[in-house]
């Protein structure tokens, strides 16, 4: 029958295989979720081989439930930025290390000043920081050299997966590219970068353009999973692409809002720009580039919030805090508790309380922390629009921060735009499956599968307007309040 393809979503905590139909439909989803290990402080990692197994059992579950007839490809997402070494039997050397991981800040700090920090950043598109793998690569190489300099292959989550279901060492530009060793304009790895991390050339996968179809699965794998041999494997793209794509967001005039646990923003460019406002990323469509800003803490702060002052629930803070008046009474919150990426780009950077009084309850944290949110995301739009000539045309916002209707009040009136807020639940297992129907022909390319399989927004959110030139002259005053704080904090985090 081949009417259905299977997204995959290999995240941080679980391989998600989703079948969906022509149309988007969600037909079923399987999850397996698998452990995070934090041996060090600052140190994140897992054993890839859980990844494989969960992979195996939401694919064995999806094919029961749909049949294995019908699946016409399968494409994957994954948690951009985690790599492991593998022997040449396939098997992993290392602990995989993850996104999250910090160890490697010493060798952001040396690579800035072997290579230039704006080298690093126009080469590869990323700001020196310790998200991308390039850093945490070169730790290997000073730490532990033996078992680099053995290692048949570096793969981050999707060539890992690719090498186990087709036996073909080969990853995505769209997958690889957060990595940092990839030039972004020409979608090579870049020489001077692999060097850098201390890797020879053959230790780097085949890159391939996102969209393609690079293998058949193996008879042994079809065997496990109780799909069919040769079924079409199609390169994929990192989550964050993926998740804009799966959004709706493939070309000019739109920008994705991501409300999870941390806010995710990108908007599609046509051409090649870098700067310290956001990070450059290869486009899932394989044609063009996706304009990304980052801010760790978004949904996770909120959380923290309610525990941190013993509410029963964000609920019920939400329903206190929305007869808070805006402004929350004087406090301004600076929603840095996990650092800054765009635009300062700052590790040693914390969150900030500033204006608490005697007369502050939980319900003005809650509201002073949505507001400090939205501040954070206003500038971070303000200063890649300022790079991309002006504002998108849409805006589209999906993940959980979106059942909150007090924080997207709030941001829309910040942002001084209207928000639509998009149905789909699982955007970056959406975006794959959008590249397995164009890469199998139900399309004619990714863009048009996203246009047929992305469903229009349930709900818009317009600016408050006597909220809007309130909040603009606050931001004004919260623009300078990390500049205020930041010699602080490097000042404590100097003293351990």
């Amino acid at each position: 029958m081949n009417d259905v393809v299977i997204g995959i979503d290999a995240s941080t905590t679980a391989v998600k295989a989703i079948a969906f139909t022509r149309d988007g439909e969600e037909l079923f989803q399987a999850r397996e979720t698998y452990p995070l290990s934090n041996p060090r402080p600052g140190h994140f990692e897992q054993d890839a081989e859980h990844w494989w197994t969960a992979l195996l059992g939401a694919l064995r579950q999806v094919t029961e439930a749909v049949g294995a007839s019908r699946v016409a490809a399968i494409s994957i997402a994954h948690q951009r930025e985690t790599f492991t070494l593998i022997d040449d039997a396939g098997k992993p050397l290392i602990p995989a290390i993850l996104w999250l991981d910090e160890r490697a800040r010493p060798q952001v700090a040396r690579l800035s000043a072997e290579l230039g920090r704006e080298a690093i950043r126009d080469w590869s598109g990323k700001p020196p920081d310790p998200t991308p793998a390039l850093y945490a690569i070169a730790w290997l190489a000073e730490h532990q050299p033996q078992v680099l300099a053995k290692a048949a292959a570096l793969v981050d989550v999707h060539g890992f997966f690719v090498l186990r279901l087709t036996g073909r060492l080969v990853t995505s530009t769209a997958s690889a590219d957060p990595l940092g060793l990839l030039d972004v304009e020409k979608g090579i790895w870049h020489p001077e970068l692999v060097a850098a991390a201390g890797l020879r050339p053959d230790q780097l996968p085949e890159l391939v353009a996102p969209g393609m179809v690079c293998g058949g699965l193996s008879e042994s794998v079809a065997g496990l999973t109780g799909l069919k041999a040769g079924t079409p494997i199609v390169v994929g793209a990192g989550d964050g692409q993926a998740m804009g794509l799966g959004m709706g967001v493939y070309g000019e005039g739109k920008t994705y809002l991501s409300l999870g646990s941390g806010v995710v923003s990108g908007c599609y460019s046509g051409t090649v720009t870098t700067s310290d406002a956001f990070r450059t990323l290869v486009s899932p469509t394989g044609s063009g580039f996706m304009l990304e800003t980052v801010l760790r803490s978004g949904m996770q702060l909120v959380d923290w919030i309610v525990r941190t002052t013993g509410s029963p629930s964000a609920a019920a803070l939400e329903k206190a805090a929305v007869n808070v008046a805006a402004g929350s009474e004087g406090l301004l919150v600076m929603p840095y508790w996990a650092g800054v990426m765009s635009p300062y780009w700052d590790g040693a950077a914390r969150g900030a309380i500033v204006g608490l009084s005697l007369d502050h309850r939980p319900e003005h944290l809650f509201r002073a922390t949505l507001e400090g949110i939205a501040f954070e995301q206003a500038i971070a739009t303000e200063a890649m629009e300022a790079r991309t000539g002006g504002k998108p045309a849409a805006m589209v916002a999906a993940g959980g921060g979106t059942n909150s209707a007090l924080l997207m009040r709030i941001m829309a009136s910040v942002l001084e735009r209207p928000l639509s807020v998009s149905p789909v639940n699982e955007a970056a297992a959406l975006g794959a499956a959008m590249l397995a129907a164009s890469a199998v022909g139900w399309f004619a390319s990714s863009a048009a599968a996203a246009e047929a399989m992305t469903a229009p927004p349930t709900r818009h959110v317009d600016p408050v307007d006597g909220l809007v030139p309130f909040y603009r002259a606050r931001k004004a005053i919260y623009r300078d309040l990390y500049q205020a704080t930041r010699d602080i904090h490097t000042r404590l985090g100097a003293l351990g």
